[in-house]
């Protein structure tokens, strides 16, 4: 469920960014620091738009550096890091572990397997600095897990599942922000849901996994209803975000949430418009 949380490039200012890159080469260098290779390799961009939100929100010092690295070795980028881009490398790692273990679960991938045992030892040290939050997640995963191999669970449980692991690693603190912080990330979680439920349908059908949206496949409402209720999910995460003190770089999580988590939902759409359209042109 990972490359939803992104920018739209073609709506940002170059300078803008150059300082979305900059975090996300941050959250790279902490990986690599503690995690070495193996947590490069789970590098997502979703956890910068977090890095970028608890940044603002909190203002924490930031160091500001450059480097080079394997993907661009001729050329040096702008690079930040904070304790915020630090708890995005720890989540990222959580996540991908998570990630690993759904994809064991639901299509028996062995490479999933194996680097999730790998991603699991690497994550053992974080029981120690969130244990709570720890404890929280890998319930709700186990429900969300036991809730997928389910054949009555609908697309609102499930994804009011996932949103409440998003809900929990969006709250890094327990202060007067935490329950804005964890209402913006249930909503966003469960917008990530239904998008990846619907970009793999077909497939899923074709395969046999399992898939809430199956049985609203068929029918005629079904690429509105989803849009809708993705408008609903989206316009209560952005509700919640209004609400919190943030100016710095607030134009870059506007762009995010307003425009960059809808790139990949449009552009499943737009190639299944087309497919649609083609099967069509034939049967005629």
């Amino acid at each position: 469920m990972f490359g939803y949380i992104i920018v739209n490039k073609a709506e940002m200012k170059f300078k803008e960014f150059d300082v979305y890159h900059s975090f996300y080469c941050g959250i790279c260098r902490e990986l690599k620091r503690k995690y070495g290779v193996c947590g490069q390799m789970a590098l997502s961009y979703d956890m910068t738009f977090l890095a970028i939100l608890l940044t603002g929100l909190y203002e924490p010092q930031t160091r500001r550096g450059s480097c080079k690295c394997v993907a661009h070795p001729f050329e040096s980028h702008e690079t930040r890091n904070n304790i915020y881009t630090e708890y995005a490398a720890d989540m990222n790692m959580l996540f991908a572990y998570y990630k690993c273990q759904d994809d064991w679960e639901d299509e028996r991938k062995v490479w999933k397997l194996l680097y999730g045992k790998l991603l699991e030892g690497k994550t053992e040290k974080l029981k120690g600095i969130y244990a709570e939050k720890i404890r929280k997640l890998n319930l709700l995963m186990r429900d969300f897990s036991d809730a997928e191999k389910s054949k009555g669970a609908d697309i609102d449980t499930l994804g009011g599942l996932f949103g409440k692991v998003m809900a929990e690693m969006m709250a890094a603190r327990e202060d007067e922000w935490a329950e804005s912080l964890r209402r913006l990330g249930f909503f966003l979680g469960k917008f990530i849901y239904l998008c990846d439920a619907y970009e793999d349908i077909e497939q899923d059908i074709k395969k046999g996994t399992p898939n809430p949206l199956k049985q609203k496949y068929e029918s005629i409402d079904f690429e509105e209803e989803c849009k809708t209720i993705l408008m609903m999910m989206m316009s209560e995460c952005c509700k919640e975000f209004e609400r919190l003190p943030i100016l710095e770089n607030v134009e870059i999580l506007r762009n995010i949430l307003y425009s960059g988590v809808w790139c990949r939902y449009q552009a499943v759409r737009e190639k299944r418009r087309q497919g649609q359209a083609a099967g069509t042109a034939e049967a005629e």
